[in-house]
């Protein structure tokens, strides 16, 4: 019954030692706890084997001496937990220093056998006679255990009314109760040489330790909420520890136990000694192997992945993602958080290079509306002395045919300059926006009844679907209706047969957007990066001079808005445009 209560302490302080490290390794006081454990399963351990498996006149000093020495050690892993809790502050030095000394002595005492006369079993009876020595190591253990008991004591009257206060309370009556059960099992007891409590001193520990870690996990030890956290977020750790307890408890059970009765059955003999080390070293190669194969895929293949994704990404393959099986443990989450990092720096990049397409097409703009300024400016005052010469040379009545019809083609190419220029004074004048609320249905349907007028664009099928209920924005809408006016005359001229022209409007969060899409010749790819750019044009020479679209660009562009072209699936092209849905403040 006795080693059953020793394995029982053994495997539970174990694993709670272990939970509340992994929970938050990273936390002074969650190390300070695990080195509580720690002791305290060689303590469990020491009396383990100590009680259950002790021989009749067998020496008990490593007995004894280890129980002196993880006391001592307890204490101080007390003591600093103390420091740094909740506060996860350093521990002093110079102080640790100071308290700790004396166990610079007393430690080698206790190791050479200093501290007692006698100790172990005669008769089957337990017996122990402690030297001058042993008492002031003793006094020295609870002077360290009083002074970390004091400690937070001052921390508990510090952080009364909050959850500190109530963690720190926690841990001071762990440590009471703690304190009175071993004090009654080794102290008080014995003195009286009564020693039937002495091997469930570590077994009377365990409610102190169970409140004592309930206290540092912010009372969430035992609850529903922290077990499904825990589900959730199943750490690497829990993982290669429950693989190997399994595969080990596994390994004893299917192969150890077989070999044993087998070696063995026949007696202790050397052969039998031979077949049980021989065959136990060929039976531990599968369950290691099993171990191995285990890591690998639970952390290396990952990892693995993980490392090439991220030398594909810093080699500009942005948006590259990590191909794993979801899995709720460090590496799941890091994979998870490494493809949304990509995917975001993918998305992010991609919108740096449209800004940056943006900039350097509004710095072409500004550029060339000034070129075209100066140009226009200077080709038109030549231009209108050369025009009113033609105009008088052309009013002469003696004019021959070929003469006049001549001064006729000169006169068709100066209107054309002509046009030009005033594209380009067009293009080049800023002109302030006379902002209004307006409807941008009411500019569409304005601009269609003036395209209308034109015997080409007649020919076009025209689908509607304009949103209703749109809300009105602040903008000008001479300078919109220009915009739409072009787009509608361009749709017109890249389906010279006819064809099918849709326009859609709709209100998108805080955008009104715009979409004019045609089944017309559509636009090459090599071109859809460079069709706002001025002077770019795809219309056969004679027909256009490129700087519609530019025009256009601007004047959505200066309300805020963007304007983009797509290809059309059915063929032809697509227009978007989004207007920020701004009214005037009034």
């Amino acid at each position: 019954m006795l080693v059953l209560l020793h394995l029982f302490a053994l495997f539970l302080l174990v694993l709670l030692g272990f939970y509340v490290f992994v929970a938050n390794p990273r936390s002074r006081a969650n190390q300070t706890f695990a080195a509580f454990i720690a002791f305290l399963a060689l303590w469990t351990t020491k009396d383990l084997i100590f009680w259950n498996f002790h021989q009749e006149n067998f020496s008990a000093g490593w007995w004894a001496s280890s129980s002196f020495i993880i006391a001592l050690l307890m204490q101080c892993a007390l003591v600093v937990f103390a420091w740094v809790f909740p506060e996860n502050s350093r521990t002093p030095r110079k102080k640790a220093a100071i308290l700790f000394a004396p166990g610079l002595v007393l430690i080698p005492a206790a190791l050479f056998g200093l501290l007692w006369n006698k100790v172990g079993f005669r008769g089957g009876v337990f017996d122990i006679e402690l030297a001058p020595l042993a008492y002031a190591f003793v006094v020295y253990v609870y002077f360290v255990f009083g002074f970390g008991a004091f400690i937070l004591l001052g921390k508990y009257r510090k952080y009364r009314g909050t959850q500190k206060g109530q963690q720190v309370g926690a841990i001071i009556w762990a440590l009471a109760i703690t304190g009175i059960l071993k004090t009654l099992a080794n102290i008080v007891f014995p003195f009286f040489n009564l020693y039937y409590l002495l091997p469930f001193s570590s077994i009377f520990v365990l409610p102190g330790v169970l409140i004592y870690a309930y206290a540092i996990s912010n009372f969430k030890l035992f609850s529903l909420e922290n077990a499904l956290d825990q589900f959730r977020l199943f750490p690497i750790a829990y993982k290669i520890a429950l693989s190997i307890a399994t595969v080990a408890i596994l390994s004893f059970l299917i192969f150890q136990i077989p070999i044993v009765y087998w070696a063995f059955q026949d007696g202790t003999s050397f052969e039998a000694w031979r077949k049980f080390l021989v065959f136990s070293v060929i039976s531990a190669l599968v369950p290691n192997l099993l171990l191995v194969l285990l890591i690998v895929r639970t952390i290396s293949r990952p990892l693995q992945r993980i490392t090439l994704a991220a030398v594909k990404v810093t080699e500009g393959d942005y948006g590259n993602e990590v191909d794993l099986r979801k899995s709720n443990d460090e590496i799941g989450l890091l994979a998870q958080s490494f493809n949304e990092m990509s995917r975001k720096m993918a998305s992010d990049i991609e919108q740096l290079q449209k800004l940056n397409e943006q900039l350097i097409r509004t710095e072409k703009l500004a550029a060339m509306g000034t070129l075209a300024a100066g140009v226009a400016h200077e080709v038109n005052n030549p231009l209108a002395a050369i025009s009113s010469l033609i105009q008088m040379m052309q009013a002469k009545q003696n004019l021959d045919k070929k003469t006049a019809e001549n001064l006729k083609l000169i006169s068709t190419q100066i209107d054309r300059i002509t046009r030009v220029t005033k594209d380009m004074m067009d293009f080049a004048r800023v002109r302030q926006a006379a902002k209004s609320n307006i409807s941008i249905n009411k500019i569409i349907e304005t601009a269609l009844r003036l395209a209308s007028f034109d015997k080409s664009f007649q020919k076009l099928e025209i689908q509607n679907n304009l949103a209703e209920n749109l809300p009105e924005i602040y903008a000008d809408g001479d300078q919109l209706q220009q915009v739409f006016l072009n787009l509608l005359l361009n749709a017109r001229d890249a389906m010279p047969e006819g064809g099918k022209l849709s326009i859609k409007t709709a209100q998108i969060e805080k955008d009104l957007q715009i979409e004019i899409a045609d089944t017309g010749t559509g636009i090459r790819n090599s071109d859809a990066k460079k069709i706002f750019d001025p002077f770019f044009t795809t219309k056969p020479a004679g027909k256009g001079t490129g700087l519609g679209l530019a025009v256009c660009y601007g004047i959505i562009t200066a309300h805020g808005g963007k304007i983009e072209v797509s290809t059309n699936n059915s063929g032809g092209t697509i227009f978007f445009m989004a207007l920020p849905f701004r009214e005037k403040i009034s």
